[in-house]
């Protein structure tokens, strides 16, 4: 299904860049209808439902895009997730479609845990070196962990920069081991 929610995705992501949507604006608004999605029952249950027509699922997003303040171009893309019977791959979906941006706008994710809270010029400086190591410019979201004891983890996609206290200490007692 991976590969299914990647086409609806880069499909998304070349209507974003075509008519110069703004990508934050974009993702904030699938975001926003990601959780709805994802906090009702009762709507993933009539967008899953084969028995109720398109024009009635059609109906229900036409009111959530009203509320929510939804763009057209979004809406006429979740439109096609529920036409097409693939509305349940919407959380996969969203986060192709992020990923196909970030790639596109030559951006990359960054998971930085610390064991204190880090000053803005300690963030600058280690996004500043991720955007070395990866070529690309960086955007973080941070979060504490004090079992760390000090240092950072940084998590960019499946890759994993350990400078943790904790991390080095795990490292010297399976070299002391080993020995």
């Amino acid at each position: 299904m991976a590969a299914v929610a990647s086409s609806y995705a880069r499909a998304f992501a070349d209507v974003v860049m075509a008519r110069r949507i703004d990508p934050a604006k974009a993702m904030t608004e699938l975001h926003s209808m990601l959780a709805a999605f994802s906090s009702s029952d009762d709507l993933q249950k009539v967008w899953g439902n084969p028995s109720i027509s398109a024009n009635q699922k059609r109906a229900v997003l036409d009111g959530l895009v009203s509320r929510l303040g939804i763009s057209q171009e979004a809406r006429n893309f979740l439109a096609v997730l529920i036409d097409q019977r693939r509305i349940s791959l919407l959380p996969q979906v969203v986060r192709q479609v992020e990923q196909e941006l970030n790639d596109r706008l030559g951006f990359v994710e960054a998971e930085i845990t610390s064991a204190r809270p880090l000053a803005d010029d300690e963030k600058r400086a280690l996004e500043q070196q991720v955007g070395r190591v990866t070529g690309k410019s960086v955007r973080a979201r941070y979060s504490q962990d004090a079992t760390l004891l000090g240092g950072a983890v940084v998590r960019v996609g499946s890759t994993v920069y350990d400078g943790s206290i904790l991390g080095q200490l795990t490292k010297l007692r399976e070299q002391f081991a080993a020995s």
